[in-house]
């Protein structure tokens, strides 16, 4: 019995003292928690459902286990919160997410409780197994625990993971939080294969025998094991099939309720007692403890500031960037049958809800599997189908390789719509969308498009879609367009604007308007430049290099990373070319304060020209 009756987490040696709590106590912390996560999602904006699904699973992980001695690696991390809170990040929570503070995600240089970096998903089995076979080289008895969602079973690398997982012979716990979301609804087989052992009867039968033989058995040493081994061929004997899981090597414990603190620890106890790969299977709802989130969970996954006594946003964008691209996909899908969508676990986040409620026929959704998604759309153009992809621009990443030889290689032709394009903020690293332009160039049969207003995005749209052959892709930022430039003259190739300097100013995207919001701070001193608005970025045509190369100076802006981006290119050809990108992986914090610090805000563009122009 600990000291305390009511634990005060500012005053607690964490994680050891949650080990000395009651079950009492350890309740009264569950409500503890799941306030601070509300209040401080509410202000900050972050991952909310996720995290209230696993405050008693988190809870028990750090009473069972002893970390940092014991690795945890969390699958995409953004139901880490509760873990930050754990292991002494209490003071620094209210800085999630804003620059300088916490990130959203896990990382390494942050904590030592941190094992492994986080933010896309399905990852989390094989870096454990890598882990954890570390541990075992090193003579270590130790624990790895991986945490991971059914959302991150539709992603291909987990079975990959568990394939060579199962025969390891290391201590490897993997806990499956089965929820039945992703971040939309989870899809396809292996979701309702989990679903079935969620409820599956056999398996409830499991968790008594478990139950009922560690009620009876001092939770220390061999006896311990002996129960454990026993209850496991109990177990066998009420079975009729084995999982999947079983099949694969591991030992199976589950289903567990994820809210009853108790069984959870039971359940892990026994997991570590048996010194093998072990999955738990555990039973959690997504939002738990707060209405709103529960009722609504995808809404609620990541979510922006909100009102917490009605749930409602601060702010309700009335469009967006993906809602004005899933609207206008549906308008061009009405007109041509040959148009599909797909997305990655993303409908929602990519504005295809439009189209998956008018045309459900021809909107596919198929997981975390953004390798799968390239090479299903190439099948589809194969046969005469125009596939439309809608996927973050750091989550295409994954798919690099499909992209060169499903899609390149045969000239097939697929729409890419690359959503988040740029810095998005608070998610950071690993979700910031500035490798597209770098890996996207070096693939032949490329074209990209990146439209700096709703109505180029239209314009481009309509192009890509129309085109013939190859990959045509549209990038786009994260948010609302705020342009305030006169829409005139859009296009889907270029604008120049001529003022006779001698001084170019090249850019794309949303930061067109960052160039002419520094055009306006320069007006002011008399310095003027002319501006060539790129919309069609690359393949790069003769006359936009004969162009740049006719002026003394060309300074090129791009919100991509620096090594591989536009300017690259036109200095491989014109030696006038001075590049402002982005160097090196950019934190979390807001779009306007990140843009400023790569040096592409109006007030930083305008210093650069205007030492170009002084020089």
């Amino acid at each position: 019995m600990a000291d305390f009756v009511i634990p005060d987490l500012r005053k607690m040696k964490l994680p050891a003292d949650l080990k000395k709590l009651d079950s009492k106590q350890c309740e009264l912390l569950c409500s503890e928690i799941r306030q601070i996560l509300i209040d401080t999602v509410s202000k900050n904006g972050g991952h909310l459902a996720s995290n209230l699904g696993t405050v008693e699973l988190t809870l028990a992980i750090h009473r069972v286990f002893e970390s940092p001695k014991d690795k945890i690696v969390w699958d995409v991390g953004h139901q880490s919160y509760t873990h930050k809170i754990l292991t002494g990040r209490l003071e620094r929570f209210d800085t999630i997410r804003k620059e300088n503070g916490l990130s959203g995600f896990c990382r390494p240089d942050e904590s030592v409780h941190d094992a492994f970096i986080s933010g896309h998903s399905s990852n989390s089995v094989s870096a454990a197994l890598g882990i954890a076979t570390a541990l075992k080289l090193s003579g270590s008895k130790r624990y790895t625990v991986a945490v991971l969602g059914d959302g991150a079973f539709t992603g291909g690398l987990v079975y990959e993971g568990l394939n060579n997982a199962g025969k390891s012979e290391t201590n490897l716990v993997i806990i499956l939080n089965h929820n039945e979301m992703s971040i939309s609804k989870n899809v396809g087989s292996i979701a309702k294969y989990l679903s079935t052992l969620r409820t599956k009867e056999s398996y409830h039968k499991t968790k008594n025998v478990v139950e009922k033989a560690l009620d009876k058995t001092p939770l220390v040493g061999k006896p311990l094991i002996r129960a454990v081994k026993a209850s496991k061929k109990a177990v066998k004997n009420v079975m009729l099939n084995s999982t999947m899981f079983e099949d694969l090597g591991f030992a199976f414990i589950g289903p567990l309720d994820g809210h009853d603190l108790e069984a959870l620890e039971r359940g892990l106890y026994a997991a570590k007692a048996l010194c093998k790969p072990v999955v738990v299977h555990v039973n959690t709802v997504k939002g738990k403890g707060y209405a709103p989130a529960e009722e609504n969970p995808g809404e609620y996954h990541g979510i922006g500031s909100f009102e917490i006594a009605t749930g409602n946003p601060d702010v309700v964008l009335p469009d967006s960037y993906s809602s004005v691209f899933g609207k206008e996909l549906l308008d061009l899908a009405n007109k041509d049958r040959r148009i599909t969508a797909v997305t990655a676990a993303m409908k929602y986040g990519t504005g295809l809800q439009y189209f998956a409620k008018a045309l459900p026929d021809r909107f596919f959704d198929v997981g975390i599997a953004e390798e799968h998604a390239v090479t299903f759309c190439a099948g589809l153009a194969s046969m005469g189908m125009i596939p439309v992809f809608a996927v973050y621009s750091s989550f295409l990443q994954r798919a690099y390789d499909q992209l060169i030889h499903d899609l390149s290689i045969c000239g097939t032709h697929t729409v890419l719509c690359v959503d988040r394009a740029g810095i998005v903020g608070e998610d950071g690293e690993t979700h910031q969308g500035i490798f597209d332009i770098p890996f996207l160039t070096s693939i032949p049969n490329t074209t990209i498009y990146s439209p700096s207003c709703y109505e180029e995005l239209r314009l481009c749209l309509k192009e890509a879609v129309s085109s013939k052959r190859g990959i045509t892709a549209v990038r786009y930022p994260k948010g609302r367009d705020n342009s305030l430039f006169e829409k005139t003259d859009l296009n889907t190739d270029h604008t120049l604007h001529s003022s006779g300097s001698r001084i170019l100013v090249v850019c794309y995207g949303r930061l067109y308007e960052n160039v002419l919001k520094a055009a306006e701070i320069l007006n002011n001193e008399g310095i003027v430049f002319d501006v060539l608005k790129l919309v069609k970025v690359f393949p790069i045509e003769q006359e936009l290099l004969d162009t740049v190369s006719g002026y003394d100076t060309a300074l090129f802006f791009e919100e991509c990373y620096k090594y591989g981006s536009i300017a690259e290119k036109y200095a491989s050809v014109c030696k006038n070319v001075h590049s402002t990108a982005i160097e090196g992986f950019v934190k979390h914090g807001s779009v306007n304060d990140l843009l400023h610090e790569c040096g592409l805000s109006p007030e930083r563009i305008a210093d650069k020209i205007r030492e170009h122009a002084n020089g």
